[in-house]
């Protein structure tokens, strides 16, 4: 059988995420799938890994490749580092790759989320958390007494009209909070475009609190002083959070 019909061997995990363009990933060794009981010896370059649940699979680059929810799932499995799963899981499911219910599901079939460490990220991305800053975020705001903000919601205006989608929102009280990392906005017209994002929300009685993820990692006390000012102003908000609810967290 022809090895690139994807039926003898399939890429997954790491190698197939880089294929997608999912950034900071290490692309060897690349690990193939392989269909049980077959087992291969691998190379330093290529890590045959033999499976009894063979996936649907999509040619990326005409390379035979698992779909990306289970190449994240799988790029989990072999993973040791927290911050990687964290930061990789969110990447993929940001970059529009699979839904994160979906991927909770393949994470569940894989037996893998009686492992803290993606058990946590899964949850996080349940949440609506869609990056690793907005993941510390996260983390800083549970630690407090302060309400719990919606992640990613779509804010309307009265009208209809979509105004804007900021990291953390608490549609009672009108305050956003925006984390802006240099990554994204360090170019002038990144820069003006988070300027007049603020602009709009602010001409809506939104309050916003802007933060880079060095001062939520850092100073996190000075951003919790002025999201906990904000909070107690309780200035109706001239628009109406839509599109967005916690998913529920299944069973493991």
């Amino acid at each position: 059988m022809d090895p690139l019909s994807g039926e003898t061997a399939v890429l997954t995990g790491a190698a197939a995420l880089a294929l997608l363009g999912i950034r900071d990933v290490p692309h060897t060794p690349a690990d193939v799938l392989v269909r049980a009981p077959r087992r291969l010896t691998g190379t330093p370059e290529v890590r045959p890994l033999a499976t009894a649940r063979w996936p649907r699979t999509i040619a990326v680059s005409g390379i035979p490749s698992t779909r990306p929810v289970r190449a994240a799932a799988d790029f989990a499995a072999r993973s040791e580092d927290p911050d990687r799963i964290r930061s990789t899981l969110a990447h993929v499911v940001q970059a529009g790759w699979c839904h994160p219910q979906d991927l909770h599901a393949e994470l569940r079939a894989a037996r893998l989320l009686t492992r803290p460490a993606i058990r946590a990220a899964a949850s996080e991305l349940l949440a609506g958390v869609r990056s690793i800053a907005e993941a510390l975020a996260r983390d800083t705001l549970t630690a407090t007494d302060l309400p719990t903000p919606l992640w990613n919601a779509r804010l309307y205006t009265p009208d209809g009209a979509f105004l804007a989608s900021p990291d953390a929102y608490w549609p009672d009280e009108g305050v956003a909070l925006e984390i802006d990392s240099a990554e994204y906005h360090y170019t002038r017209d990144a820069w003006h475009a988070t300027l007049h994002r603020r602009l709009r929300l602010e001409s809506h009685g939104i309050l916003v609190v802007s933060a880079t993820p060095s001062m939520i990692r850092d100073t996190p006390e000075e951003v919790i002083k002025a999201l906990r000012t904000l909070l107690t102003l309780t200035t109706p908000p001239k628009a109406q959070a839509r599109g967005h609810v916690q998913l529920e967290l299944p069973a493991a």
